[in-house]
């Protein structure tokens, strides 16, 4: 894992499908001498207070004159879970819920130096989404982060700006609409996803907020083939550059089956959960490449998704699963008291039927569960390698799935919906969705698409690149890289590849790397050292793909 930090840590530019010239890092030793944007739980934050949990952040700034222009607006990405934002002691604004971005607008202080505090408070109550944070970790739960942890950061636009833009690929063209601006569009669209590396393929002034471009010569996305293309919109004195892929996920019926095909054709979800946590850093790698380095990590081992499981991530991994060409499943984050023996225990071992209409009742949860829902879908709309949303997992906090898939497809219909990943299945999913960990992986007789969201865990600890000498969490225990890559290439061609001709639209194996006391990553927590041999697992890819090509 790159150690380097840098003097001001993740300073790339944070929305990657939004970008302005505007830009000014906040990023850094702040006053109180924590290293924004790491959480202070972790050890790269140099937190040395006792109570992370509640946390007064303070630094000053400086608003250069030439920056100025119409508005001035804060960026925080994201703070867990509770803030409020003061500018030279009056209060500019405040967000609850730890994993989404917000904005303060501070036009009114001007150019010149301001002082900036954040007060910062999270009890990782169940009320909120929480995902596997805890407060008293091991096994499946894992440490638990507050405060300030992505980038804080300084925007100037001009009056009339543009605030959003929607993006919704077909394969041939791309419907764009925008919200603000002056009215009048001026639109590029390049062959590639920086502009200053592509030609200019389309221009148009479109006097309307919503429109149709249509590419000629088009080049869809995928996995195997990641084709971006820049999309720059200039209205008034407002230009914002963008990127978009040409793409579809639908269910068709193929020879009898129900499929997931990708661009219209059938495509296996060859893929691995990605819980999203590093050893430093805990929510976030030492630098912006970590997502890059992870991505690479798992192509290389021939794997085309990722689970992002129980976490928003930082904007910076989606665009690098753009540019790369990794599929993402997204996980909604859940909230919800947690039950071991009914969330867990008893659906492993038994499978009935369990109406959830009356499951985690409180109003109030579910008011915020759904509103986090729905604000993520909108935060990640944009994002090309967004292929599938994962409403529930194993229960978790789980409620009326029915209505929350209905919802889901209200705000997304152009992804696929999971709508209960593992069990307590209701009536409504694009998927039949089934974890498998302590029972072979068998034919599920469905009208759906089939999906194991989860197989695996085949735990092999690595001396030297232990997270926790004493305690070990994993489903299967092996004590050689040779051992464990034996049995994982066991699992896929015997449960797996026979499975395909069956309906088997994708699997995924917990997991990409050790978490904490998990030990079942193909890499360690460090992500030091691969522990299967990359050659045998490339070797699976293409038995996978060639029972693919049989169907």
């Amino acid at each position: 894992m790159d150690e380097e930090i840098g003097t001001i840590p993740h300073d790339a530019y944070p929305r990657p499908q939004f970008k302005r010239d505007s830009y000014i890092s906040l990023n850094g030793t702040w006053e109180d001498g924590v290293l924004v944007p790491f959480p202070p739980e972790s050890v790269l934050s140099g937190y040395r207070g006792d109570d992370p949990s509640r946390h007064t952040y303070r630094r000053t700034f400086e608003i250069p004159a030439d920056f100025v222009r119409d508005r001035i607006f804060l960026h925080f990405q994201a703070v867990d879970c509770k803030a409020k934002v003061y500018v030279d002691q009056t209060q500019v604004g405040g967000h609850i819920g730890g994993y989404l971005p917000f904005s303060c607008d501070i036009t009114s202080f001007g150019a010149g130096r301001h002082e900036l505090v954040v007060e910062t408070e999270d009890d990782t109550a169940t009320d909120y989404p929480y995902g596997k944070q805890t407060l008293k970790p091991g096994g499946m739960w894992y440490t638990s982060v507050s405060g300030i942890w992505q980038s804080v950061w300084l925007e100037s636009v001009p009056k009339d700006y543009i605030e959003s833009i929607t993006l919704t690929p077909s394969l041939t063209d791309l419907d764009v609409e925008i919200t603000g601006g002056t009215g009048t569009y001026k639109v590029r669209v390049y062959d590639a996803q920086d502009p200053e590396k592509g030609n200019c393929i389309s221009e148009q002034t479109i006097e309307s907020p919503a429109f149709t471009i249509k590419i000629e010569d088009p080049k869809c996305w995928s996995p195997e083939d990641p084709n971006l293309y820049a999309l720059v919109i200039e209205s008034g004195e407002d230009r914002i550059t963008s990127y978009f892929a040409l793409r579809t996920v639908t269910i068709e019926t193929i020879n009898g089956k129900e499929r997931i095909c990708l661009n219209g054709k059938p495509y296996f979800f060859h893929g691995v959960l990605d819980q999203g946590y590093y050893p430093q850093g805990i929510f976030l790698p030492n630098n912006d490449k970590g997502y890059e380095r992870d991505v690479l990590r798992m192509k290389e081992l021939g794997f085309n998704t990722l689970r992002k499981h129980i976490k928003v991530e930082n904007a910076l991994f989606y665009e690098a699963c753009d540019r790369l060409g990794m599929i993402v499943i997204q996980d909604m984050v859940n909230n919800g008291a947690y039950s071991f023996f009914f969330d867990t225990a008893l659906p492993t071992v038994f499978h009935g039927k369990v109406n959830d209409k009356r499951r985690h009742k409180n109003p109030e949860t579910r008011r915020i569960f759904t509103e986090h829902a729905k604000e993520t879908v909108a935060y990640l709309y944009n994002y090309p390698c967004i292929c599938m949303y994962t409403v529930f997992n194993e229960g978790w906090g789980q409620f009326d799935a029915d209505a929350l898939y209905d919802k889901m497809k209200q705000w997304d219909d152009t992804r696929i919906i999971d709508a209960t990943s593992g069990w307590f299945h209701q009536t409504k999913s694009d998927v039949e969705s089934v974890h498998c960990y302590f029972k072979p992986i068998r034919q599920q007789e469905s009208t759906r698409p089939i999906l194991v969201s989860e197989m695996g865990g085949y735990s092999l600890r690595v001396t030297g690149h232990l997270f926790n000498l004493s305690k070990n969490y994993g489903y299967k225990t092996f004590t050689s890289a040779e051992e464990l890559t034996d049995a994982i290439v066991s699992l896929y061609d015997n449960e797996v590849i026979p499975y395909i001709a069956k309906g088997l639209c994708g699997s995924i194996y917990t997991q990409l790397s050790d978490v904490e006391d998990e030990t079942n990553g193909f890499y360690t927590y460090d992500r030091a050292v691969c522990k299967t041999d990359k050659a045998v697992m490339r070797a699976v890819a293409d038995r996978i793909m060639a029972a693919m090509g049989r169907i």
